[in-house]
């Protein structure tokens, strides 16, 4: 059955945020005496949502403190330190045009994720943009993300691909009974995301214009 519908990642598969991400979190460490993290090190901690982020790479903080301290000081440092991953500026607006309905699907704060998709001159093309805050704080890998973005898009799990770059992202679509495929992204996770087993591995954001056609008319 064709696709209708394309539920995506936001951190590593639509947008390259490891530098703000690095930043705010060093920002936080350094606020409790920890000295910085480089970037390579963060990245293996993406993906998961801030909370946890906090508490692995912030450990002596109290976690609420820690989130609210990297809150305010990603606020600046997420719009100038990000940037879209190749390929994407030029597929979505194809997709949408093919008459693909598309959502984001992300553990980032859900707040940052609607700045940054707006900031970056995505936001027209995205039919929800959501986090876990949208289902009551069930963050990937639990589906429930998903299933809501299936619903706000009109699409079933046969007719909807899921698009991420992590391990992570294969077992939230594998709970959700959506087909994943991973693009090279940036975050590096503990486990190795073709080892995770995705429907299919990408060669880039770009072949999905390959992948996608045109759904079905009514």
């Amino acid at each position: 059955m064709p696709f209708t519908a394309a539920l995506f990642d936001f951190d590593g598969t639509l947008a390259d945020s490891f530098t703000a991400i690095t930043s705010s979190t060093n920002y936080v460490r350094g606020t409790y005496g920890l000295p910085p993290l480089p970037e390579s090190v963060v990245r293996e901690y993406v993906g998961f949502g801030l909370p946890n982020l906090m508490e692995q790479l912030v450990p002596t903080a109290n976690m609420a403190e820690a989130v609210a301290r990297y809150s305010e000081h990603h606020t600046g440092a997420m719009l100038t330190d990000t940037r879209l991953m190749p390929g994407v500026a030029d597929v979505l607006p194809k997709l949408v045009a093919r008459g693909l309905k598309l959502a984001v699907c992300s553990n980032k704060r859900v707040s940052f994720t609607r700045e940054l998709v707006k900031s970056l001159g995505l936001a027209s093309y995205f039919t929800a943009v959501l986090g876990p805050e949208d289902v009551g704080g069930r963050a990937k890998p639990d589906p429930a993300m998903l299933h809501e973005g299936l619903t706000r898009v009109g699409a079933t799990t046969a007719t909807a691909v899921y698009v991420g770059d992590m391990a992570i992202d294969v077992h939230v679509a594998r709970a959700a009974g959506v087909t994943v495929w991973l693009v090279p992204g940036g975050a590096t996770g503990k486990e190795p995301p073709a080892a995770a087993g995705p429907d299919r591995m990408l060669t880039g954001f770009a072949e999905l214009i390959e992948l996608l056609p045109m759904p079905p008319q009514p």
